[in-house]
């Protein structure tokens, strides 16, 4: 009997798959615990709809992601600090920080998760990643001048 899963199941497959299961333990394990459903043609034209709507949010959204991207390329971020001698920092700067003058700078919310640093500690210039999507990312420069 062909099944549609409704969750993902250990060595069955995916949420959304179509496989073949055996008529007993589809209709004594899989339908009563909702975890499949039959693979009518209305079952399958409803979860290929579904599918199909995921796909182009999906789309949707590295787009998106590809066009704020663009908007902060190359872009620089300035921080002014108190500072001790040596362009010493009275404390450090994280990814929070830069996420908040990205923000404060550009008008662009981004989660602070997303940018990727290593902790500026001193006065100067660095390069900063911001990672937007799976596979959309821009490099930004920091710059940290004394206040």
């Amino acid at each position: 009997m062909k099944v549609i899963l409704l969750q993902d199941i250990k060595n069955m497959g995916k949420k959304g798959d179509v496989v073949e299961a055996s008529d007993g333990y589809a209709r004594n394990y899989l339908f009563p615990r909702k975890l499949a459903q039959e693979a009518t043609a209305e079952n399958l034209h409803i979860i290929n709809q579904k599918k199909e709507n995921e796909r182009k949010k999906k789309l949707a959204e590295i787009e998106e992601a590809q066009t704020l991207a663009e908007k902060l390329k190359g872009k620089e971020v300035k921080i002014a600090v108190k500072c001790g001698d040596n362009g010493r920092l009275f404390g450090a700067i994280t990814n929070k920080d830069v996420a908040d003058m990205i923000k404060k700078q550009y008008n662009v919310e981004i989660d602070k998760k997303k940018v990727v640093i290593d902790t500026i500690k001193q006065t100067g210039v660095y390069d900063v990643e911001v990672k937007l999507y799976a596979e959309v990312s821009t490099k930004m420069k920091v710059v940290v001048s004394e206040q």
